[in-house]
């Protein structure tokens, strides 16, 4: 059995339907109590350890930013020592924004961080403190997580041309929009490998191809349901919100491919299936 973390969001969501993992939901498992989290893995001691779950709220967390670290560093952290303690290994979902978004080619794995918000300095301190657990571990950076659960950009985009028929929507910031089923699936691979291989541990990238602008992804999502919206393409500048973003979340996952067989998903062939499930085509 592999024990997951953060049932209710986006990937843990995905991951509870899948066979061989028990997940638990907030009340199970508080990541405001980091050592809770780690007396439920040495309470169930299972093979592998996931955690999808995660402080997501990146404007929030300019205000939040303590919670958001108790939540996304203390807390992994003492998962990973558990882990450790049982020499099982410990999977953990990260995020392009622990990089500050410079340049215009993707960021491979082992570039230096160096994050430009409070969301992305609680997930670095977190990927600091699981990388010197001691424990067997991989962390999985991912970008822009789509799903028809919870709260995503596809979701947003639905719902404000509910509202409005003409959108602004940002163009200057590119990254891969990631499904979140394939992370699931891309988790319990790595996790299942580390079981038999431990020396495959590290950190590693996926995101959804092709690369595109937030603007190029609603213009993909309105062409899907058929909705006559009008889209304008602006500029970061253009849309103050209180936290900075990356320009650039292009993320390079050759090591992934090359490591663990995880191909990099086709985003548009997913996004038909979430717009399935969400009703919004037949």
């Amino acid at each position: 059995m592999i024990l997951v973390f953060g049932r209710s969001g986006q990937v843990g969501h995905e991951l509870a339907k899948l066979d061989g993992v028990l997940a638990l939901n907030r009340a199970e498992a508080d990541l405001t109590d980091p050592e809770a989290c780690a007396k439920q893995i040495l309470n169930h001691r299972p093979i592998a350890v996931i955690n999808a779950a995660a402080y997501t709220a990146v404007d929030n967390a300019e205000t939040e930013e303590d919670l958001a670290t108790l939540i996304n560093a203390h807390a992994p952290a003492s998962m990973a020592n558990a882990c450790r303690d049982l020499s099982i290994p410990f999977v953990h979902i990260s995020t392009d924004y622990v990089f500050d978004g410079s340049g215009q080619d993707p960021t491979i794995a082992g570039a230096p961080t160096n994050p430009v918000n409070a969301y992305g300095r609680s997930k670095q301190v977190g990927e600091d403190r699981i990388t010197r657990s001691g424990a067997v571990f991989a962390i999985l950076r991912t970008s822009w997580v789509v799903s028809a659960h919870g709260s995503n950009f596809v979701k947003s985009m639905l719902r404000a041309s509910q509202q409005r028929s003409a959108l602004s929507v940002v163009d200057d910031q590119i990254g891969g929009p990631t499904p979140a089923v394939r992370i699931a699936q891309a988790c319990i691979k790595i996790a299942h490998d580390l079981v038999i291989d431990p020396n495959k541990q590290g950190i590693y990238h996926l995101s959804g191809q092709p690369d595109v602008s937030w603007f190029e992804f609603a213009k993909t999502i309105f062409e899907c349901t058929g909705r006559e919206i009008e889209l304008t393409a602006i500029q970061t500048s253009e849309y103050s919100t209180p936290a900075k973003r990356p320009a650039n979340s292009r993320l390079d996952c050759a090591s992934t491919k090359l490591t663990f067989d995880i191909d990099r998903p086709i985003w548009k062939d997913d996004l038909k299936e979430i717009l399935e499930d969400l009703g919004e085509i037949q």
